[in-house]
């Protein structure tokens, strides 16, 4: 199945998109695609309504609760932040923890490689 989601203002199609993969496995296909480091995020918006899906969530699954609304439903790959390599690292500076997503994002490999 294909997945458009927005990028950057473009319609990307992820390809290959199934009920079982997940919402960090279609960020990673689009992070690689793209050839950006950083921390992205799958929003789901409706109207004036946005929802930040959760790394675990399966994008078709949440798209097919929308029903007959689902056609009206945009994906939006955003980017939440710098990845590990471009933080600050002085002394000085407060380290947030990283969460386990945000690590993995740009680490695993991903099935997801065709895009248009």
């Amino acid at each position: 199945m294909e997945l458009k989601v927005w990028v950057d203002g473009v319609q990307r199609i992820v390809c290959g998109v199934t009920e079982v993969t997940t919402c960090q496995e279609v960020v990673i296909a689009l992070a690689q695609a793209i050839g950006r480091t950083g921390r992205y995020t799958l929003i789901e918006k409706w109207r004036d309504t946005e929802r930040h899906l959760a790394p675990h969530e399966n994008p078709i699954i949440s798209l097919n609760k929308w029903g007959q609304y689902a056609s009206d439903v945009q994906l939006i790959l955003r980017r939440t932040g710098p990845s590990l390599s471009e933080r600050p690292t002085s002394d000085s500076v407060a380290r947030i923890p990283e969460r386990t997503l945000y690590r993995q994002i740009l680490s695993n490999s991903c099935d997801l490689r065709q895009l248009r």
